[in-house]
């Protein structure tokens, strides 16, 4: 097809040539349209630039007020979304991203912004992976390829009491998109505290056919000792009682053996899984021990034709080697490609419950 490999490159395939367009979306070019970036004559910059005038960093950023939702982006047309930047002020945990696709009212992607890119307790960690990279100081990069093929708007809102400040750039290209393309989607979940012997529920009701491709994780332990000897179970295609992937502990699902532990809790980040994030009490109000894990599914995406549910147990120990089911304070990203129309996510939790506590 023309234009396919401009949808997305790798090095097998970097150097043949495309038909497809690209384009980049920033506020310094709301629209993306070609030759119409930096003519801004008003914008946050705008004072910084007084004596310079018009092309000299006019409008770097936005403010989004308390309550508002800004566009972050409207395109039309047929072609993918390649590389997501942007570095938002703020508590990342009420600043929510949504994306919808073609003419759906509903969005394939719900998400506070740190926990879409890994950094779910308003705190940052190096994350260097393949479709997420997170570097100092709050820079957030998305590679993940999310094709389109009418329509792609991208928001943000924020529910904070206070004005934050968002830099972005979306860059894009336009082209064809081959039938068997599905479309990217992201949802989040928390629960605080887990009620007792209750396996937490990355995802449930997720309809169509797809691959699952991501699982990021803000774990908050609530009590002493290790927290992760808990099975990930994967239901597809009407499995009812028992799954048809069952893991073997937490860390091993992330890609990690025997509690994470060299001398303690080691924190690692690599190209396909990671614990990038260990948060360590302090003695005195930062109390409790919280993690931050993600497993991506890029050489082994799980493959569902109808259905898929996705729990995890939280089991730690108590006397006489025994499991504990824990009530931990425990958030999560699914991340999965599916085809339209996609079934209506839970709704998102209000401000009080999203607030790191």
């Amino acid at each position: 097809m023309t234009g396919f490999n401009g949808l997305g490159l790798h090095l097998g395939n970097i150097s043949r040539l495309s038909n497809a367009e690209t384009r980049s979306i920033s506020p310094e070019n709301f629209t993306g349209e070609k030759g119409e970036g930096g003519m801004a004559i008003q914008g946050t910059g705008q004072d910084c630039a007084r004596d310079l005038g018009q092309g000299w960093k006019i409008s770097p950023s936005i403010p989004i007020e308390p309550g508002e939702t800004r566009q972050l982006a409207n395109i039309d047309g047929s072609g993918a979304i390649q590389q997501i930047w942007m570095t938002p002020t703020g508590h990342w945990r009420f600043s929510i991203l949504r994306v919808y696709w073609d003419d759906s009212e509903l969005p394939s992607i719900e998400c506070p912004v740190g926990d879409f890119f890994a950094c779910g307790w308003n705190k940052y960690a190096q994350v260097s992976s393949l479709p997420v990279c997170v570097n100092p100081g709050s820079a957030f990069n998305c590679y993940w390829e999310m094709p389109f093929r009418k329509k792609c708007r991208i928001t943000m809102t924020n529910i904070g009491p206070e004005t934050m400040k968002l830099y972005y750039q979306i860059n894009y290209t336009l082209t064809d998109v081959p039938d068997d393309t599905a479309y990217f989607h992201a949802q989040f979940r928390r629960t605080n505290p887990l009620p007792y012997k209750e396996a937490y529920t990355i995802a449930d009701g997720i309809k169509g056919w797809g691959q699952y491709v991501g699982t990021y994780m803000a774990w908050g332990v609530n009590n002493t000792g290790w927290w992760g000897e808990g099975e990930i179970k994967f239901y597809m295609d009407g499995d009812t009682e028992f799954p048809t992937i069952c893991g073997t502990g937490t860390e091993d699902y992330f890609c990690g053996s025997y509690n994470f532990d060299v001398d303690g809790y080691r924190e690692f980040t690599t190209p396909y899984a990671g614990l990038p994030q260990v948060i360590r009490p302090n003695g005195v109000y930062q109390s409790q021990q919280r993690f931050g894990m993600y497993r991506w599914h890029i050489m082994d995406p799980i493959r569902f034709e109808q259905d898929l549910r996705i729990t995890i147990q939280a089991l730690g120990w108590r006397n006489g080697g025994r499991y504990l089911p824990l009530q931990d304070d425990i958030s999560s990203v699914a991340y999965w490609y599916q085809t339209l129309p996609s079934a209506p996510f839970p709704e998102l939790p209000d401000r009080d419950q999203l607030e790191i506590i």
